[in-house]
């Protein structure tokens, strides 16, 4: 079995879809970020605040490659902004793994940020007219990186078992 990397934009369902996917497959989710926390002691808000954003990409590049490289099978969802630093998005395309890339719209975004931004440090001071257009942008600056993934998952106006339909299809 090869490894499972899910990836997208905040919001977009990674942990939600890689929890479900894991219940099924009995296969073990690792969030990329927890795995960060746990081996640092530090939270990704600490990390960014004490060592700053470069010692962050730093870390999270060498976290991903400890994780694929690892023997475990295991599905890795990744942060937001991972394939767009260190050259993450060419280890998307290896071939003992498989990549998704859980493609959602903008309005599918902002519709499930704008509940829950206080909890997105990168969004939680944001007006909603703001947090469009912010979400717009970046999404347009991350779509290179993400489009390496191998697959491509749309999720707009699809349930969480649907998605985790769509992505059980790609690995049969």
């Amino acid at each position: 079995m090869k490894k499972i990397i899910l990836l997208g934009y905040m919001g977009c369902g990674k942990s939600t879809i890689a929890q479900n996917l894991s219940k099924i497959t009995n296969i073990p989710f690792l969030d990329l970020d927890n795995c960060i926390e746990k081996k640092t002691n530090l939270s990704i808000k600490e990390i960014f605040e004490k060592h700053g954003e470069i010692y962050f990409r730093k870390l999270e590049h060498e976290m991903f490659l400890e994780l694929i490289q690892s023997s475990e099978n295991s599905i890795i969802g990744l942060g937001g902004g991972t394939p767009c630093y260190a050259n993450n998005h060419l280890l998307l395309q290896r071939d003992d793994l498989t990549s998704i890339y859980l493609k959602a719209s903008i309005d599918t975004l902002y519709n499930r940020l704008v509940h829950n931004k206080s909890k997105r440090p990168l969004i939680a001071n944001m007006e909603e007219e703001e947090m469009k257009e912010f979400i717009a942008k970046h999404l347009f600056d991350r779509s290179f990186y993400y489009n390496h993934a191998q697959h491509k998952v749309v999720v707009d106006n699809r349930t969480v078992d649907e998605t985790v339909q769509d992505i059980l299809e790609i690995l049969a």
